[in-house]
């Protein structure tokens, strides 16, 4: 577990990821430069995905985020992954960042997602 997350932030992120995304929802992953810690895993899912792959890809983000900066298309929001049977979405905020996986659903919807966590992101911190 990371020790900078407090049980009562592990909560509010999953409700915030749950509210946004519903029954969709698959996981949710809260992560710094140096570490990751899964939040949320939905019933029907079995453990054992390689999250620490996909943690270590999303962690490229803080990278990107400082890359892109503010440029003429405006400041850097957040990331989505399209896969065939559902997406990733990952939001970076400072020096930490979550992901959520979720099952097919409108593609419109991620800013809401997105909108939802960075501003718990940024209330927490």
């Amino acid at each position: 577990m990371s020790p900078s997350l407090t049980e009562e932030r592990r909560e509010t992120l999953v409700s915030a990821a749950r509210t946004a995304i519903g029954e969709d929802l698959r996981s949710l992953v809260y992560f710094t430069p140096d570490d990751w810690e899964q939040l949320y895993l939905r019933g029907d899912l079995e453990r054992g995905a390689d999250l620490e792959r996909f943690a270590d890809n999303e962690r490229l983000g803080f990278t990107d985020s400082r890359t892109y900066g503010e440029t003429e298309l405006g400041a850097y929001e957040f990331t989505i992954r399209a896969f065939s049977r559902g997406y990733v979405v990952r939001v970076i905020a400072d020096d930490e960042g979550a992901f959520a996986t979720t099952d097919e659903m409108p593609i419109t919807l991620f800013e809401e997602v997105a909108t939802a966590l960075r501003k718990t992101l940024a209330e927490a911190a």
